[in-house]
This record gives C-alpha cells, sequence and structure tokens, in this order.
C-alpha cells in the first residue's frame, strides 16, 4: 500500500468521498450521508492535509485528512467548542475490501504526525454510534471522549466526539 497526499479535489478523493457518503446514508438513514461542509482549501498544508491509500494495482482504497480548527472568535462562527491549535480528523474511509489490514491505522498515524509537525497541539473529531469500528480504533490509539461536543452533528444524539493530544516527540 502507498499513501501519498493529494487535494481534497482529486478524482480519486471524489470518488472515496462518494462511498462514504453512501456509506453514511446506509447507516444513519440519511440520503446526505453528511452534510458537514467541506472545502479543498481546508485540507492545503500547511493548515491541513488530505491523503489517499493505494493499493498494489494502484487503484484508490482509503482515505482521510485533517484540517486546523482553532477558538471561535465570533457569534458567527459556527461550533465554538474547538480550542486554538486544534486539528479535525475528517473523511477516514477505508474501502471493505481493503479493512483488516492495518491501513487506518497507517492513515491516522500520518495524519497524527502532520498535524503534531504543523504546530497543532490536539487531535480532534466526531463520528457516531453507527460507526462502531471507528470508535474501536480512535479508543485503541489513545482518543478519549472530549469534554464537550464539536461540528456539525454536534446536537445529535448519536454523535461522539474524541480528541487526543499530539505531543512532540523527542
Amino acid at each position: 500500500m502507498q499513501i501519498v497526499p493529494a487535494p481534497f479535489d482529486h478524482p480519486d478523493a471524489r470518488k472515496l468521498n462518494d462511498l462514504v457518503l453512501q456509506e453514511y446514508a446506509l447507516r444513519y438513514g440519511d440520503p446526505e450521508g453528511d452534510a458537514t461542509p467541506l472545502d479543498p482549501s481546508m485540507f492545503q498544508p500547511p493548515r491541513g492535509l488530505y491523503v489517499l491509500a493505494y493499493d498494489d494495482e494502484q487503484r484508490p482504497v482509503a482515505t482521510g485528512g485533517w484540517r486546523s480548527r482553532d477558538a471561535a472568535r465570533g457569534p458567527d462562527e459556527e461550533d465554538e467548542n474547538y480550542a486554538d491549535g486544534d486539528a479535525e480528523l475528517k473523511r477516514m474511509f477505508v474501502l471493505p475490501e481493503a479493512r483488516g489490514q492495518g491501513l487506518a491505522r497507517r492513515i491516522l498515524a500520518l495524519l497524527e504526525q502532520d498535524a503534531r509537525e504543523a504546530g497543532r497541539t490536539r487531535m480532534v473529531l466526531e463520528t457516531g454510534l453507527k460507526q462502531p469500528e471507528a470508535i474501536a480504533l480512535y479508543t485503541s490509539e489513545g482518543y478519549k471522549p472530549a469534554p464537550a461536543k464539536f461540528g456539525h452533528y454536534r446536537f445529535h444524539e448519536e454523535s461522539r466526539c474524541f480528541a487526543k493530544p499530539l505531543r512532540r516527540t523527542a
């Protein structure tokens, strides 16, 4: 498997994004899948990163990204529960046929390292109860329930938010 940086609007990224939205729609019964507003510029270094994973036959099989988030500065901002230095994990997804090979862990580690190098101090994420595999991955990697909910779905009962400090390594 090869993991490479890519624009969020790269054709392979769009293809996998469409598939993850279909999976969310099936799991949650919402035809939109995920209505979180995302723009390709949110994932441009140094304020973010988006990656694609390719199998040995150069087929896109997984994706993930992070974007910078900071504390809200005014009443018009969407969410007041981010803190300065946050990096928000978005669109972690592995095709069903590529699951079980540790690919999500590799992508997560790469994204955490990149966010740390960009000066971010905490990785945060929002997921849902109907994604137990995601919750298991994150908690096994040291993510703890966040003290306050954030993100587009913060008012939904099924929403769960997690955070992990991004400590500098020696």
